[in-house]
Order: structure tokens, then C-alpha cells, then sequence
């Protein structure tokens, strides 16, 4: 990958009102030749797999294939899922270096998503596990198929929930008290859309 193909002088990054918590968004975050690439490399080059998780004390398998990168050694823990970073890939890290630059904040780990279809999801949840200490910054970036991302407030029912179409290239920060006051998820849709990659960057902290 050459730093070149991450030159970008794209649309500006969009401030979205939100009650407690601060996002940001910019389209085409990283410009559509690198993007190509980077989703071609992902989809073969990373070790997917296909977790499990435990509700209720059933167990099920996540809607989605995932891989924890990071540091070496550095753990995360959610939904009774416990993964070890085993260091970093060649963009992955790349795209760390450019993602650290967008957020001013340094990171050390990102869990990767692979939605394979329409199918594949994520259910309403926040990123706050005490790892992530307190007012964590969540960079994300989505390289595939178009899916809606939505936030919605926790206490306020007032507060309109937000809906956000995340597109090939995108960046998207959710930094602040976002984790405390809102929820977010990507749900399933019955469109026929191809397969889409999710990579969000955090610093686990404890």
C-alpha cells in the first residue's frame, strides 16, 4: 500500500448534533482507489473467525466474523468473549497511523468486523467497558457495502435517534460521553447488498 493512495483532499468532516456525547463524519475518508485495495486485502488477508457468545447461558454464534488486533498482548473482553491482540497487520497499521491523525488520539488495538450479507449485524450495545476508561474515543472505518448505522439515547426519549448511512471509505468518531448516554448497532436488512468491513480503533487503558 503507498502512503500516496491515502492523499485526500475529500469533503470536509461533518460535526452531527447529538445531546451528550460528540460525533464526527467524513465521507470518503479514504479516497475510493485506496479503498478498493484495502477492502480486497482485508476480506483475504486477515484471520476472520466466527465467535461465540453466551445469552441467557445459551450459547450462539456472533452474526458476523471478527479479529482483534492490537499491541501484543493487549485483551478485550465483551458479551463473555475474551480476545489477545496478536500485533498488527501491514495496513491495519497503516490505517491506524491515518485514523490517530483524524481523532488526535492514540490507539492501541481495533476490532475488526466482517459483515458477509444483510444478514449480519450488530445489536444495540455501547462500547464501555471499564478497559476503555472513561469518555473512550471510537474511531471507526467501513470499507464495502453501504449499511445504516443508528444511535439512539439511552434516558432521553425526546432525543432523536440518529441515522447515519456509512458508505465505502468513511471515518466516523464517536468521542465524549457518547458511550455513557448513547447506544448504537448496525442492524440486519433485507436489501440484497454485498459484503461490508468495519474496523474500530480503541485504547484500552486497564
Amino acid at each position: 500500500m503507498h502512503d500516496d493512495l491515502f492523499l485526500n483532499e475529500g469533503p470536509k468532516v461533518t460535526p452531527i448534533q447529538l445531546k451528550d456525547g460528540e460525533l464526527l463524519h467524513q465521507s470518503h475518508f479514504i479516497p475510493p482507489a485506496a479503498a478498493d485495495e484495502l477492502f480486497k486485502r482485508l476480506t483475504h488477508e486477515i484471520d476472520w473467525q466466527q465467535e461465540e457468545m453466551k445469552i441467557y447461558g445459551k450459547t450462539h454464534l456472533l452474526p458476523r466474523l471478527t479479529c482483534w488486533m492490537g499491541d501484543k498482548d493487549v485483551l478485550y473482553s465483551y458479551s463473555g468473549i475474551r480476545m489477545v491482540a496478536a500485533g498488527w497487520s501491514e495496513p491495519v497499521l497503516q490505517l491506524k497511523t491515518k485514523i490517530e491523525g483524524f481523532s488526535q488520539t492514540t490507539f492501541n488495538s481495533c476490532l475488526l468486523n466482517y459483515y458477509r450479507n444483510g444478514q449480519d449485524s450488530m445489536g444495540w450495545h455501547q462500547d464501555n467497558e471499564v478497559s476503555l476508561g472513561k469518555n473512550p474515543t471510537i474511531a471507526s472505518l467501513t470499507f464495502g457495502a453501504t449499511r445504516s448505522f443508528q444511535l439512539r439515547h439511552l434516558t432521553d426519549a425526546s432525543a432523536k435517534k440518529i441515522r447515519l448511512n456509512l458508505t465505502h471509505g468513511a471515518a466516523l468518531l464517536m468521542r465524549g460521553t457518547t458511550q455513557h448516554f448513547w447506544q448504537h448497532q448496525l442492524p440486519k436488512t433485507t436489501k440484497d447488498i454485498g459484503p461490508r468491513i468495519n474496523l474500530t480503533f480503541r485504547k484500552i487503558v486497564r
